[in-house]
């Protein structure tokens, strides 16, 4: 399974030169945990509601820039990439959103919950395939 089959598509972004407060705002708005940082179509950064937490904790003003906080350099997949490229990556990294880039842009956003909720859903059509197979072992045995 790719990651494109997985990633959330609809992102909220922002931009670097906006406020903590906007970025706040649009989080809280769309009940969501990060916001894509983009400087025209290219990806820049990543600032997520805990990065805020801590500016705000340190004293930095709610006028603070989007940019002196985000996390830049951020690590990307791609959309052909695994399912498990995405969690190696995720976990290699401390990370629990990957952010899902093609050319320079970012065209979705993988996390930890979509990882999970997959392999939830990979289990539950596993389970019926497995007692099958039990059975027709059983009944071999059997003979």
């Amino acid at each position: 399974m790719k990651v494109s089959d997985v990633m959330s598509r609809n992102l909220k972004t922002t931009r670097p030169e906006k406020t903590i407060r906007e970025a706040a705002k649009i989080m809280n708005r769309y009940r969501i945990g990060s916001l894509v940082v983009v400087s025209g179509v290219s990806l820049s950064g990543i600032i997520t509601e805990r990065d805020i937490l801590k500016a705000f904790a340190s004293g930095m003003a709610p006028g603070t820039k989007v940019e002196d906080v985000m996390a830049s350099g951020v690590v990307t997949v791609g959309p052909d990439e695994s399912l498990q490229k995405a969690a190696e990556l995720m976990s290699r990294n401390g990370i629990k959103r990957l952010p899902v880039a093609e050319s320079g842009q970012c065209v979705g956003m993988v996390t930890v919950t979509d990882l999970i909720l997959r392999q939830k859903k990979f289990l539950s059509e596993l389970r019926p395939l497995l007692s099958r197979k039990r059975k027709t072992l059983d009944r071999e045995k059997k003979r």
